[in-house]
């Protein structure tokens, strides 16, 4: 029976939390928000509509939260030509596609922003499939997008692993039934992460690819 290795990408396998930060955080301002930082990072790894409510409130009228979507949008793609892979993750894909792993990405991105995202990492080789925000109705902390990954990989839940950055990504992969690993990369305390369900954390993909032997990644899973 296959395996499947599913991972968030924003924060996980691209260093692009704090972009998104600070592009949200322009977004709201320019709309008159005036947003602490550290609330946005907080509910970074949520689906725009979502990250809104998240911070200002359930009470967004739909025009204000596709005015904001669309003005985050503008801003963080004006660096879709220089984002950031961190370090060894496309080492870490192609390392676990050798290893007979299913790699399926479980991102809230989607469009041309997800391209620039695999771009970035350099890896398509190994990548199997991709659950983005385009293919769920519900995203993350919801199992949906992970469960849709697992269909995409064609293997149950106690045959995959979900690696991700945020206390989204280990609620959604815990309700999905599949073990978390957790990284420290986008910014999320390990405390946060060990809550919310990560079975083992990394400081970040080259820490999970030297330690994998170690991990709930190991080859004899």
């Amino acid at each position: 029976m296959g395996r499947a290795a599913v991972f968030d990408v924003d924060g996980t396998l691209v260093d692009t939390n704090h972009l998104h930060v600070t592009t949200w955080w322009e977004a709201f301002r320019q709309a008159g928000h005036h947003v602490e930082m550290h609330a946005i990072h907080r509910a970074v790894g949520l689906a725009a509509g979502d990250l809104i409510t998240h911070v200002l409130g359930e009470d967004q009228e739909s025009d204000q939260v596709s005015a904001l979507s669309a003005a985050h949008r503008a801003l963080y793609g004006t660096y879709f030509d220089r984002l950031p892979a961190l370090r060894g993750a496309g080492r870490l894909l192609r390392r676990l596609d050798r290893e007979g792993w299913s790699v399926v990405l479980a991102t809230s991105a989607g469009g041309s922003e997800l391209s620039a995202l695999r771009r970035a990492i350099d890896a398509d080789d190994a990548i199997t499939a991709t659950a983005s925000t385009d293919d769920v109705v519900a995203g993350k902390p919801a199992p949906e997008p992970v469960e849709y990954a697992l269909e995409l990989a064609g293997v149950p839940a106690g045959r995959a692993v979900f690696v991700g950055d945020t206390v989204w990504d280990m609620r959604a992969g815990t309700r999905a039934g599949v073990r978390c690993v957790g990284v420290l990369s986008g910014g999320i305390p390990r405390a946060d992460l060990e809550a919310a369900g990560a079975e083992a954390i990394y400081r970040d993909p080259a820490h999970l690819l030297a330690s994998l032997e170690e991990s709930p990644l190991a080859a004899d899973m």
